[in-house]
């Protein structure tokens, strides 16, 4: 197991000198006049319903390495700040809301997203797409935050041609649903209110109740474990936030180098779930990481 700027985790605490950061991050890139840089948004076919998604497509003719970027529940975070830093380094990035998340029809389900993941990675290898977005088939790397990480791991685990993957504080459905089964009802009922209750607003054809259940009985698909380990050999990327999942994410690269990984990097940083005060330094490991795949 590598662990990528190990000695300078702690450093991250506080804020780092721009120039100790990839050009990617802290600098807008060459225009190319002939073939700029875009933003197309467009609907996503998954399972008969069509997703509001958007493409940030590279500058240059290509075909550009590409990168699917999956937002968790529900996705008041969607890392669109680290979509333009993997842009700026060359990439292209799509991102798309699930069933019944933000406005995309049909209704919200654990097992819906990871549809829509695979449906996602469906989209970005077939030949029309690749020809019209300027994309790289061989070049597409899968990467998500919290349910979104779990996602990720799905998607790459369903296609074998897919190069890479990405974790930032991934959630264990799966495992965590293990831990619901047998939890008392005070417990579930703070689940409920406390966790759950706020997420709902942005999410269609779903409740409370029906969270539960499906978090309770969770899928093996789901269980983040078992699914990264079916990831290998291919690299892997594992960001984990100290203040939230960052020990699960130290497990998980644990297991995950144990089942022979030989490609498995591993970054903790002082930060919470959603990176609030590392947005730079989380953009800096995926595009330093990514450079692994340029020409």
């Amino acid at each position: 197991m590598r662990f990528l700027l190990g000695s300078l985790t702690l450093a991250l605490a506080a804020p780092l000198p721009a120039q100790v950061y990839s050009q990617a991050v802290v600098a807008d890139p060459p225009v190319d006049a002939h073939v700029p840089a875009e933003m197309v948004a467009f609907r996503l076919p998954s399972h008969g319903a069509l997703l509001n998604a958007v493409f940030y497509l590279a500058s240059g003719k290509g075909p550009h390495p590409t990168m699917l970027l999956l937002h968790g529940f529900p996705g008041n975070e969607q890392n669109l700040d680290l979509a333009q830093a993997v842009r700026r380094a060359g990439w292209n990035v799509l991102t798309l809301h699930y069933r019944g998340s933000w406005g995309s029809p049909g209704a919200f389900t654990f097992a819906h997203c990871a549809e829509d993941a695979d449906a996602a990675v469906e989209f970005l290898r077939a030949p029309e797409a690749a020809a019209k977005y300027r994309i790289d088939p061989s070049r597409i790397v899968v990467g998500g935050h919290s349910m979104g990480g779990m996602m990720a791991a799905r998607g790459v685990a369903d296609d074998a041609h897919v190069a890479g993957l990405i974790l930032i504080d991934a959630w264990d459905i799966a495992g965590d649903g293990r831990k619901l089964k047998g939890a008392p009802a005070a417990a579930v009922e703070a689940l409920k209110t406390q966790e759950l209750a706020g997420d709902l607003p942005p999410l269609a054809g779903t409740s409370l109740d029906q969270m539960v259940a499906e978090l309770a009985e969770a899928s093996p698909s789901l269980d983040l474990v078992a699914t990264t380990k079916a990831v290998l050999p291919r690299p892997i990327l594992i960001l984990g936030a100290e203040r939230a999942n960052g020990p699960g994410m130290r497990t998980l690269a644990a297991a995950t180098e144990a089942a022979g990984g030989k490609d498995v990097s591993l970054i903790v940083m002082p930060t919470d779930h959603s990176f609030s005060d590392h947005r730079l330094a989380l953009e800096d490991a995926v595009v330093r990481w990514l450079g692994r795949f340029q020409h």
